[in-house]
Parts: C-alpha cells; sequence; structure tokens
C-alpha cells in the first residue's frame, strides 16, 4: 500500500519529491499534490507525423476518387446545386438594379420545363428564375408584392397539388434571402466557384447518410420506407433547370421516380386536408393569399400571368381527383382577376414527353418554352397597355 505523507512523516520514511512515472503512463491527481481540478496528461510518442499525414491524406483522396467514378458511373455529372444560397443569389438581383425584368416562380414544373435560352432567344431577355420545387409560389409572390424594387412582370406556376395546399418544401428560402449572413454568402460563393462545377458526387441525393437511410434495412413497428424524391434535375449557374438525363433514359430510375410519386398519391392527406371540406378551406385560403398579393402588384404597375404546366399518367389522374379545374384553377382566376394559361386549353401545349408523369424531357422543355412565350408575351402586354396583338399559333 502506498504510503500518504503524514503516514511516511510519523514512521521517519523519506519519500522523494515526486514520483516519476514513464512517459506512456498518464499523470493522476496524486503526481499533483495541490492541483485543485487536475487535467490528465498523456505524453504523445514521437511519431512519423509527416508520413502519417501524407498516408491520411492519399487514402482521402482514393476514397474520394472512388466515390467520384462510382456517381460518375451512374449517371451524374457535375452541376451547380439548387440551394437557398443559389435562390437567394437570384433574388438579389431584383434589389440590385434588374427589379423591372420579368421573373418566373412557381414549383418544379415551372422550374424544368421552362428554359432561359429559349426565353432570351425568342424575347431578348433572360427571366429571373424563382421557381421552387416541391413548393407553393404564394409565398414568394407575397414576398415579391412587398418589396418596391420589383416592377417587371411576373409569371406564376401552378401545379395544383402544392399551390392549393400550401405545401412549402423550400420555404426557408425566402428566409434565407432576408437573413443570409456573410458566412453563407461566402460559403455560397465557395460551393459554387471551387466545388459544384467539379465533383458530381456533390449533391444531396448522393450524401453518404443519405445513402445510408435510403438502403433496404429492416424496418421498425410504426417505420415507413424513405420515399423522398430522389434526384430529378440538373442546374445551370442562374437556376436555368432540366430533367436529369438518367431520368430520361434509365426505364428503371425513370420506374423509382413514378414509384415515389405513387407511394405520395397513396399516403394520407395531411392533417389540415383530411376531409373535403378542410382542402376546400385550405385552397380557399391560398387563393386569397394570392388575390391580396396580385391587387398590390397591379397597384404597382406589375402585370401578372398563371400558366398551368403540362401532366399526365397517375399523376394528372390524382390531380383531376384530388383537386379538380373547376374548384381550383377557375377560382384563382376569378379571384385575383389575372389572365391564366392552362395547358389543357392549347393544342401547341399539349402533345409532350413526361417520363415521370410530372416534368418535360429536356428537348420538350424547349419546345413547350417556344411555345409558351408567345402565349405569356400576349398576356403580360394586353395587361401592360390594354391591348396586345395575337399570340402566335402553334
Amino acid at each position: 500500500m502506498a504510503l500518504t505523507a503524514s503516514v511516511a512523516a510519523a514512521e521517519g520514511v523519506a519519500l522523494p519529491a515526486r514520483f516519476e512515472r514513464p512517459g506512456f503512463v498518464r499523470l493522476t491527481a496524486s503526481d499533483r499534490p495541490g492541483v485543485a481540478q487536475p487535467v490528465p496528461e498523456r505524453d504523445i510518442p514521437p511519431q512519423p507525423w509527416g508520413r502519417i499525414l501524407l498516408g491520411a491524406l492519399a487514402l482521402f483522396l482514393l476514397l474520394m476518387s472512388v466515390w467520384e467514378l462510382y456517381w460518375r458511373d451512374f449517371g451524374a455529372t457535375p452541376g451547380y446545386r439548387n440551394s437557398n444560397g443559389a435562390w437567394a443569389e437570384q433574388r438579389r438581383r431584383i434589389d440590385a438594379g434588374e427589379g423591372g425584368k420579368t421573373v418566373l416562380i412557381g414549383s418544379s414544373r415551372m422550374l424544368f420545363d421552362v428554359q432561359l435560352p429559349v426565353w432570351e432567344r425568342i424575347t431578348g431577355e433572360r427571366p429571373i428564375q424563382l421557381a421552387l420545387e416541391g413548393t407553393s409560389p404564394v409565398p414568394v409572390l407575397e414576398d415579391l408584392a412587398t418589396d418596391p424594387n420589383f416592377t417587371g412582370r411576373l409569371v406564376v406556376g401552378v401545379a395544383p397539388d402544392l399551390f392549393f395546399s400550401g405545401f412549402a418544401y423550400r420555404g426557408e428560402a425566402i428566409t434565407h434571402y432576408h437573413h443570409q449572413g456573410p458566412s453563407q454568402r461566402s460559403g455560397h460563393w465557395l460551393s459554387k466557384h471551387l466545388l459544384e462545377p467539379y465533383f458530381a458526387f456533390y449533391d444531396p441525393d448522393f450524401a453518404l447518410p443519405t445513402v445510408v437511410m435510403r438502403q433496404e434495412w429492416p424496418l421498425r413497428p410504426g417505420m415507413r420506407k424513405d420515399t423522398r424524391v430522389r434526384k430529378l434535375m440538373t442546374q445551370d449557374a442562374d437556376r436555368n433547370t432540366r430533367i436529369w438525363r438518367k431520368v430520361e433514359v434509365d426505364p428503371q430510375y425513370r420506374a423509382l421516380a413514378r414509384s415515389i410519386w405513387a407511394e405520395h398519391f397513396a399516403g394520407p392527406p395531411p392533417p389540415n386536408m383530411d376531409t373535403p371540406a378542410k382542402a376546400r378551406a385550405v385552397a380557399t385560403e391560398q387563393v386569397e393569399r394570392a388575390a391580396k398579393a396580385v391587387a398590390t402588384l397591379r397597384r404597382r404597375g406589375v402585370p401578372v400571368v398563371f400558366v398551368r404546366p403540362p401532366s399526365n399518367g397517375a399523376y394528372y389522374a390524382f390531380e383531376q381527383k384530388a383537386l379538380p379545374r373547376a374548384n381550383t384553377w377557375a377560382p384563382l382566376l376569378q379571384r385575383t382577376g389575372a389572365p391564366g394559361i392552362h395547358f389543357e386549353d392549347y393544342r401547341q401545349l399539349q402533345g409532350y414527353e413526361l417520363p415521370e408523369w410530372s416534368h418535360l424531357t429536356a428537348a420538350d422543355a424547349a419546345r413547350f418554352t417556344a411555345a409558351l412565350v408567345p402565349l405569356v408575351e400576349h398576356e403580360l402586354r394586353a395587361q401592360a397597355h390594354g391591348t396586345a396583338p395575337a399570340p402566335a399559333g402553334p
């Protein structure tokens, strides 16, 4: 048994001033008498740290290269991320002197199906793309209505299941724009210029935690299979977007995308829309919010036109059943007093290929934009000047 200092003094035993432990043994409280809260110390033995660092770096580069090659083989290519920072960057253009331009808002159909280069080729103007996938455009409509810098023209895409439910998967993008700090701006700049143009794996759908989560794990009671929407898009620096080519050419991946939509169709409605009466109340609320925002924009001289892009297959059948046109689209145009362009009303807006029932192929998106732009321009000019020439035919 070790002797304490008092016992040693009583027995006349001399103790060393400090017990020297071997270098590989950490110090304990008894090695530091008088220290109230000793912190453990561990001597680090000498190591070839330079070679260790180089080995770790080589392993990191090897693993990252394997991950990159795996996703490139899967069909991914480098491209810009559809982040909140990217949306805020485009939104700030309105405050930086471009408030008089045409602005596009809506959900993923407006984002995928309207091609900015085609619009620019026809009109000489490249619109600002502010559509957000999986998100009702009503909050963005209200945000633009309160911004006096916006004096241009507004095209609003309408996806019935999103617009009339108020669902906002990307609703935080608006808050991000208003409260984006210097670190967030610099982080977006670094991501956009140093990572996104060069790495195919740098996509949220390819993140390792996401990949692990969607594996076929055994489900515990009460758990559901992960049915989050997979990667569907590729995007340019100014958010010009098209459907990912893999959705077009890979039958297995296209079937996966369709099965995910089907899971959503079959799933329970949100609690605020689980009865027909609740659904009508929510739709009415969204229409009233839109009407108020459109009235504010019109007082500022901003013309507004609504556009219902195509859908087909099971997605179109779901929309027809859950949100029929007479209960949604018609009241929207009536309450807002704004013109609307519904794909069912124009032969030139029909007959396109939608691989997963909701978005056009890249080639058809260009053709659709070319057919849509004259119709939109006609309606916008009619509001701005009172009269307008008839739109071009198909």
